[in-house]
């Protein structure tokens, strides 16, 4: 097989939608309440007729099953971000939601081990907390150095903007799932004015949207980690992960590569004017009061 014809199987295969499993057509008796039944699951209790004696597998699932990640397609829903995240996407917004793992469930395991990556969960031990508060204090050592003789009133003003930046900053750390789902939320807003006669989706919904935007975060999440874990994130990495969300864009509406990389930089830079907006419309208020 030449490499066209694998590539070809294999854009064949992002476009196929999950296929359920054959409903089993052995009869069984339930462990837990007894029923005799045919198939899959009890249509009593609902527990799955594929329970056996403990193994090792079954004692690996139990403990991934306390993490949230041994239900509802977890893996496969990871693997279909990676390779075939728009028509994942379109595949759950079309009622195939069984199959893969809740976005917001899914949006707060990512976070929560983003966050213990960071703190030195990776190859080197490194604490990327501890560097990122060392370079906050060397730069507020260089600003007090570069404003010998500042006025009280700037003074006042700047020691306003610290407290509201600490305030901010101690928000992100303790809320940070809130954080991203403002953010995309945002992102959302913007981008919609643009995908709301999405080519594949006709009647796309806003909150459909949201969704669809909720998982195309978390695989820039999965990116993300996987940098931080190789110690190899770099505002440079950061910004192409971010960029990544043009391939699920594209192949949930349907448009051309063109199409959607400029309506995705145009909803970005009308996000980025409003966010440069309030903060200068905050730090303004700070200033005159």
């Amino acid at each position: 097989m030449t490499v066209k014809e694998k590539l070809q199987q294999f854009r064949a295969w992002q476009q196929r939608p999950f296929e359920v499993a054959p409903l089993s057509q052995e009869e069984h008796d339930c462990a837990t309440c007894g029923t005799h039944f045919q198939g899959n699951y009890c249509p009593r209790c609902g527990q799955s007729a594929r329970i056996r004696r403990y193994s090792f597998k079954s004692a690996l699932l139990l403990f991934f099953d306390v993490w949230g990640l041994g239900n509802r397609g977890m893996f496969r829903t990871l693997r279909d971000l990676l390779l075939r995240p728009g028509y994942m996407i379109r595949d759950y917004l079309s009622g195939m939601q069984m199959a893969y793992f809740p976005p917001f469930k899914m949006l707060f395991l990512l976070t929560t081990f983003s966050i213990i990556v960071s703190h030195g969960l990776n190859i080197s031990g490194r604490v990327e907390k501890e560097e990122s508060e060392d370079l906050k204090t060397e730069i507020d050592i260089k600003t007090d150095k570069n404003n010998p003789t500042a006025s009280a009133r700037s003074l006042k003003a700047k020691k306003r903007g610290r407290y509201l930046a600490a305030k901010a900053f101690e928000i992100s750390e303790r809320f940070p799932n809130a954080l991203s789902i403002l953010v995309t939320l945002l992102l959302t807003s913007f981008l919609y004015l643009f995908f709301h006669r999405a080519k594949a989706i006709p009647d796309l919904r806003f909150s459909e949207f949201f969704i669809a935007m909720v998982f195309s975060m978390n695989m820039v999440s999965l990116f993300d980690i996987l940098l931080s874990f190789l110690c190899l994130k770099s505002g440079a990495l950061s910004l192409a992960t971010m960029f990544m969300v043009v391939v699920p864009l594209k192949q949930l509406s349907g448009f051309s590569w063109m199409r959607t990389i400029v309506s995705y930089v145009l909803a970005c830079m009308m996000l980025f004017v409003f966010l440069v907006s309030m903060v200068v419309l905050t730090l303004y208020l700070v200033y005159i009061l």
